[in-house]
């Protein structure tokens, strides 16, 4: 599968809340609240500027996006890797992700957070990226499962 990625700039901010709002949807509707879903077009051209985020696309059509917070000597955070519900189960998510990791060819580790009861991002994570999990949080009223990944 050929995926590309292209790096959003602030005028992508109502294509990323709608690839946000339609990956997020069943988390918001699930837990009440959500981080990733319902975002304002400032808030998102924020958002864009402060964490840079890649569009991932597949035959011309964006279907997710990945982002991660640089925060310096090779650490970084997962903030998001979401890709549309339809396109989901393609090993889009995986190919993204070592897409991000050849371009933050620095990176020492990265942590993520989701949410303890989302077996699918657990064993995604773990079993397709090679994350070890680090503990739980609540995070609101929501319990959250924490990753770590080393080299």
């Amino acid at each position: 599968m050929v995926l590309t990625y292209r790096e959003a700039a602030k005028s992508d901010a109502s294509l990323l809340i709608n690839i946000y709002n339609s990956s997020f949807y069943d988390d918001y509707v699930r837990y009440g609240e959500c981080p990733g879903y319902g975002k304002t077009k400032s808030q998102m051209e924020l958002s864009i500027l402060k964490f840079p985020k890649y569009i991932i696309i597949k035959d011309s059509i964006p279907v997710g996006v990945i982002s991660l917070e640089n925060k310096g000597n090779g650490h970084y955070y997962l903030g998001c890797l979401c890709i549309i519900p339809t396109y989901q189960g393609r090993g889009i998510g995986t190919q993204a992700f070592q897409y991000m990791l050849s371009i933050c060819s620095d990176w020492k580790q990265i942590t993520l957070v989701t949410p303890s009861d989302k077996e699918q991002n657990i064993k995604f994570y773990t079993e397709k990226c090679g994350f070890n999990i680090g503990g739980k949080e609540m995070d609101g009223n929501v319990e959250v499962t924490n990753f770590i990944m080393e080299r």
